[in-house]
This record gives C-alpha cells, sequence and structure tokens, in this order.
C-alpha cells in the first residue's frame, strides 16, 4: 500500500470511465430510447472533494451519453470527452493540453477498452468488479463495485495522499 499512496501524492490529474465506474455498468433504455445512468452521490461528492484540493478530473467515454454531460456539470468536471474511440490516444492529448505528465495521473477503468489509459497512468486503478485483463493492468483495485462508491474510495485515497 505504501508504493500506492507515494504514486497517489503525486497525482494532478484524475480520468475516469462512466460505465462501470461512476455508473454499475448497467445501461437503462426506455421504449422510447432514451438512456438513464444512475450516480452514486458518494462519488460525486468524493470529485468535489478532490477538486477543492487540486486534482483536475476529467471524464473520458466511449459512449456519448446527455446524462454524463449534465453529471459532469453538476460536478464541475470541464474536461468530458465522449464518443472516444482510443481512450489512449484522447488521454495523451489531454495530458499535452494541460501539461500534466502520465506519472500525475490516475486512471480508472473498468474493462478492455480502459486498459490503453491504465497503461499510462502513473497510477492505474481498476474497480473491484472489472474485467480480469483490465485488473491485469492496475496497480490499485477498490474495494467497491463500479457505480457503487469505488469512486469516492479513489477520492478518499487520492485525497490522504496529499494530506487533505
Amino acid at each position: 500500500m505504501d508504493a500506492v499512496l507515494e504514486r497517489a501524492a503525486r497525482i494532478r490529474l484524475l480520468v475516469l470511465d462512466v460505465d462501470g465506474v461512476l455508473t454499475d455498468g448497467r445501461l437503462y433504455i426506455s421504449a422510447a430510447g432514451e438512456e438513464l445512468k444512475v450516480f452514486h452521490v458518494r462519488d460525486g461528492s468524493g470529485l468535489v472533494a478532490v477538486q477543492r484540493a487540486g486534482v483536475t478530473v476529467a471524464i473520458i467515454s466511449g459512449r456519448d451519453s446527455p446524462a454524463v454531460t449534465r453529471r459532469a456539470a453538476e460536478l464541475g468536471i470541464r474536461h468530458v470527452y465522449q464518443g472516444v474511440g482510443d481512450k489512449g490516444e484522447r488521454l495523451d492529448q489531454l495530458l499535452a493540453e494541460l501539461g500534466v505528465t502520465a506519472e500525475e495521473t490516475a486512471c480508472v477503468g473498468d474493462d478492455t477498452p480502459d486498459a490503453p489509459m491504465l497503461r499510462r497512468a502513473g497510477l492505474a486503478i481498476g474497480v473491484a468488479d472489472a474485467h480480469p485483463a483490465l485488473l491485469a493492468a492496475a496497480h490499485w483495485v477498490t474495494k467497491s463495485k463500479g457505480g457503487r462508491g469505488a469512486v469516492r474510495e479513489v477520492c478518499d485515497l487520492l485525497l490522504s495522499a496529499h494530506g487533505s
């Protein structure tokens, strides 16, 4: 755990996937075609706290959803990229835009499309119910499942490592 805390102390950017990380991964689609997502309020509280502590938060998602746009706005997350095919490439672009190194970046994912981000990150995190292939790329795994407080665990880790 000491090695994880050392990595966490360097983090200036937290990058999150959505489905399976900020949500439980299930898609709710009404007969009218409206997509609904369920977000955990404690994850939101943690994200607000890490931003107040000086950590920039970004979302990189393979799907495009108005619910994500709205939730990100509520939480003050300004860097939101949806419909992304190559998450590793998008992360590289974001690092260049923000002037942040990969070593200063934590990425949280749950499935193989997130692996390119995790392989680049100074702190690669998998949620408890992530795909085994993704877990193999992780430096740390949450105790909570995606959409059920996993992001709050990540935020608490970062806050602790930053002395907040």
